[in-house]
């Protein structure tokens, strides 16, 4: 095929070396692409215009005399004498520099985002300003790209892009687009076929299942200058942190950002909760996947609004003093053929070998973390989501899947590193990277890990040799007392051993302790489901267990309907049985969970020193016969909250404890208090020690007590 047939068809890698406007003896010519076209005019001034002459397939051109680049419109008119007047894309420089290209080519560029994608353009021109948008993508692979849309009815032959050096970059500026249009690229294999995708980088889509990018542009003005500035002066491992994670799309079915915003926040309030998780919200075409398979990666799904919607939610819950996580998928991403899967025809975002580059449980694409543009992609997106959205912490999904390379596979189906081991090295500084450049960049935010084994130093920095995460959740601790709390209080005795574990390891690592989405679904059943007994003992069980989770050494993180019993296990079609708080008992689990939430708050010795050592003490945690735990928390100045948690259906009276004290000890909790659905057993209010701090106090059946010096 002649460059000119590629020309005529938009398949040249480089367009722009031929249409255009180029510099002849005495003047210019400029060519132009307007097929069936009847003529075609240049209009260089309000009183100079120019014939163009048919060269062939649709190409035309014409010569003049000028001493400067010229600026113009072209005039086509067609067979049927209607006439158009446009700017022409191939006499615009390009829009994206060298820099920028360096960049990317080393996979250095921290603000992706701002380089690649669709972004409003204006160019300043004798004729005025052309307003458009560019167009960049990276398509190493391809042979020729073409932007597709709504504004030439999905047929990209009159926008080829032109690819930029060795980089692969491929870019156009396409004059008189605005926000709303909708586009992708068509991108010629290899093997010489046409395929057509999405833009990686775009940051607006349509709504499922239709799949087109969507250029867009922010006019969102931030208010939560306040939030960042004591964000960025806040030491989270010595504040508190509960967490409430939800799903946007079934907390309450039929909210928007907006809509959510109105509602959520008064709940968060009125709970107590310090900070919301947000399953992912980035783009995914499978609702049912909760957002775990993403195509969109820096996209905010389009299910509930805008980005700037999502941008009114975050800055609404930062103004009341609440924190936003949300779940981050780097692990992964689906083979849907329109997607990120063999973006130009090659393995490009993906591990070419299926022994590195396809997960054998989920049916996914395994990022090639190896390669520096990918890396790039990636870290780049992270900062994305901390940067533009005002995201406080990023909670990473399925970190060991990233870190071993036999995960979940049998011998022969993977590749050892150079060493021969197990170890994904190239994933390990993927992360690193990213955790170092997260808070390089934005201080106070927090990186968590979804981390399910015991790879050592998830938290630790990563200048001394840690994955430099801020927190990992203790997956040890959720799967033991689950399974302790499980069963029924007359086999528990057997399995002490699983409630006091975690304290063998708590300071390894900094731990947040989830009960979440991953542990009420799948036929799981619901916490409350969990419970052993009657609904009465099930409730008593939550309620003790939850007061075991608020006041065990690390963060907490509850998932929605949790917190008021929801009976039934989570399914996001359905969203969760708010009917039931029409139940006085499940009223007063709420209850409880708010006032866990208040005291915890209230009392810095359930969160100060959750990190330290010095926070923690037993004072009994060996009595297995009574089912029960006792043990000490101290804050920074050596106040101390004892807990009392009796896991045994009955009560135990004239128990005795040894607390750090002597004197009056008051209740701060006691979650079988009548108020929260308990029998009342208790010890009105108030415990007094003899002089050397040993009490004999009235424990609740299947219940907790928090107990405070009086002052």
């Amino acid at each position: 095929m002649t460059d000119i047939n590629r020309i005529a068809s938009g398949s040249h890698h480089d367009p722009h070396s031929f249409l255009g406007a180029h510099p002849v003896e005495g003047g210019w010519v400029v060519r132009v692409l307007r097929p069936l076209a009847k003529s075609v005019s240049l209009k260089l001034s309000k009183t100079k215009t120019v014939e163009l002459a048919h060269l062939e397939g649709g190409i035309w051109v014409g010569e003049f005399a000028s001493k400067k680049v010229p600026d113009y419109r072209v005039t086509t008119v067609y067979q049927d004498d209607t006439s158009w007047t446009a700017d022409d894309p191939y006499r615009h420089a390009p829009t994206i520099g060298d820099l920028d290209l360096h960049l990317i080519g080393e996979g250095r560029h921290e603000e992706l985002w701002h380089a690649l994608g669709a972004h409003l353009t204006s160019i300043d021109g004798d004729l005025g300003v052309s307003h458009g948008v560019s167009f960049k993508v990276w398509a190493p692979n391809a042979q020729a790209v073409r932007v597709v849309g709504d504004f030439n009815h999905w047929n990209g032959v009159g926008h080829a892009m032109r690819v930029m050096g060795g980089t692969g970059v491929w870019e156009l500026f396409v004059p008189e687009l605005s926000v709303g249009t909708k586009y992708k690229f068509d991108l010629l294999t290899k093997s010489g076929t046409w395929i057509t995708k999405i833009d990686p980088l775009a940051r607006a889509t349509e709504v499922p299942p239709n799949t087109a990018s969507i250029v867009t542009d922010s006019s969102y003005k931030w208010k939560d200058s306040t939030w960042l500035k004591k964000r960025a002066k806040t030491d989270p491992y010595s504040n508190p942190m509960s967490i409430y994670e939800l799903h946007a799309g079934s907390w309450r079915l039929g909210l928007d950002y907006r809509s959510l915003a109105d509602e959520l926040i008064p709940y968060i309030q009125e709970m107590g909760f310090t900070h919301v998780e947000f399953m992912p919200l980035a783009e995914h075409p499978f609702a049912p996947s909760w957002g775990y398979q993403v195509t969109g990666y820096y996209a905010p799904t389009s299910r509930f609004g805008s980005p700037d919607d999502l941008r009114y939610l975050i800055d609404k819950l930062h103004q009341v003093g609440i924190g936003v996580i949300l779940d981050w998928v780097p692990a992964h991403f689906p083979k849907d053929e329109w997607a990120l899967g063999r973006f130009d025809g090659e393995p490009l975002y993906e591990a070419a070998d299926p022994r590195r580059g396809e997960h054998p449980d989920w049916g996914t694409y395994i990022f090639d973390f190896g390669r520096s543009e990918v890396r790039n992609f990636l870290v780049a997106n992270a900062l994305y989501w901390l940067e533009e959205f005002h995201i406080d912490a990023l909670r990473v999904d399925a970190v060991a899947s990233m870190l071993y390379l036999d995960y979940s596979r049998e011998a022969g189906e993977w590749l050892p590193n150079v060493n021969g081991g197990r170890e994904n090295l190239d994933a390990i500084a993927f992360m690193q990277e990213t955790n170092a450049t997260a808070y390089r960049r934005n201080p106070g935010i927090i990186m968590i890990a979804e981390e399910s084994t015991s790879w050592g130093g998830v938290s630790a920095p990563t200048d001394q040799g840690g994955l430099g995460y801020g927190f990992k959740w203790n997956m040890g601790w959720m799967n033991d007392s689950l399974r302790y709390i499980e069963k029924d209080p007359m086999y528990r005795s057997h399995h002490h051993g699983e409630l006091t574990f975690s304290m063998l390891y708590a300071y390894d690592e900094k731990f947040v302790l989830p009960i979440s989405h991953d542990e009420v679904v799948h036929g799981k059943g619901s916490l409350l489901a969990k419970m052993p007994g009657d609904r009465w003992q099930q409730l008593a069980n939550v309620r003790a267990y939850l007061a075991f989770m608020w006041s065990h050494p690390g963060k907490q993180l509850l998932f929605m309907g949790s917190e008021f019993g929801q009976l039934s296990e989570w399914n996001q079609e359905h969203g969760l049985d708010w009917w039931i708080l029409d139940q006085p008992a499940h009223q007063a689990l709420r209850s409880l969970v708010a006032t866990l939430n208040r005291v915890y708050l209230e009392n810095p010795a359930m969160w100060q020193l959750d990190h330290d050592r010095a926070g923690f003490s037993w004072i009994d945690g060996g009595n297995s016969e009574a089912n029960t735990l006792s043990f000490t928390r101290f804050d920074a100045k050596g106040n101390p909250v004892v807990c009392v948690i009796n896991f045994a259906g009955n009560p135990h009276h004239d128990f005795g404890v040894q607390l750090p004290k002597a004197g009056k000890w008051v209740e701060l909790l006691n979650t079988d208090a009548s108020e929260f659905g308990g029998s009342g057993v208790g010890n009105l209010g108030s415990v007094t020690t003899d002089q050397n701090g040993y009490a004999k106090i009235s424990v609740p059946p299947l219940g907790a007590l928090w107990l405070k010096p009086a002052q």
